[in-house]
């Protein structure tokens, strides 16, 4: 099995993931959604490029690259002593720090929403990227929220089959495919 706590390290892909406590629902309404992802562009996108993501009631995916550490120093001013991988997760921290203080003030609940730790696997395989690409979007229809996973509004699937603008790195997910039409041929199949 794949490390689940891998080390981040600059310019490599990891799939991460986590889910809420217990039963509990980290979304309960489409604005939860859109605010978790207003959360993420602030405190995720300098650190980390975005291939796909997913988003469900009580569980999320995200395949993220890293960004260089030049990238992320022009963006965010670390400290020169501070580690790579230390700063880059303690940007997840403070993520799910912020969305987790907003739902318990929106709820009027306490303690964690998310488990701890979250979820990282270094992706090295390109057969592996693919499969987790069809794996992430899938993840609602698998679950029975939808029939397939163009209908599933909180995922990246349909930016992916826009010509919209969008800040996901979607060139480089079609070339995965081989192209858009390669990719949606891909997402029809039940089984990446």
């Amino acid at each position: 099995m794949k490390e689940r706590m891998a080390k981040l390290a600059p310019e490599s892909t990891y799939h991460i993931y986590n889910r809420s406590m217990g039963d509990e629902r980290m979304f309960r309404s489409p604005e939860n959604y859109r605010f978790f992802m207003q959360r993420y562009i602030k405190y995720i996108d300098p650190v980390c490029k975005t291939l796909c993501y997913c988003l469900m009631p009580n569980h999320f995916h995200v395949l993220v690259r890293t960004r260089t550490e030049k990238e992320i120093c022009s963006i965010l001013k670390p400290r020169q002593d501070e580690d790579f991988s230390a700063f880059v997760s303690h940007q997840f921290s403070k993520f799910f720090n912020s969305y987790s203080k907003a739902v318990n003030k929106m709820y009027n609940r306490k303690g964690s929403l998310f488990m701890r730790p979250y979820k990282r696997i270094p992706v090295t395989d390109s057969r592996y990227l693919l499969k987790l690409v069809h794996y992430i979007h899938f993840n609602p229809v698998v679950a029975g929220l939808c029939d397939c996973p163009e209908k599933w509004q909180f995922s990246s699937f349909g930016a992916m089959i826009s010509d919209k603008p969008t800040r996901l790195e979607r060139e480089i997910v079609l070339e995965l495919f081989d192209d858009r039409e390669g990719f949606m041929e891909w997402h029809k199949r039940v089984e990446g």
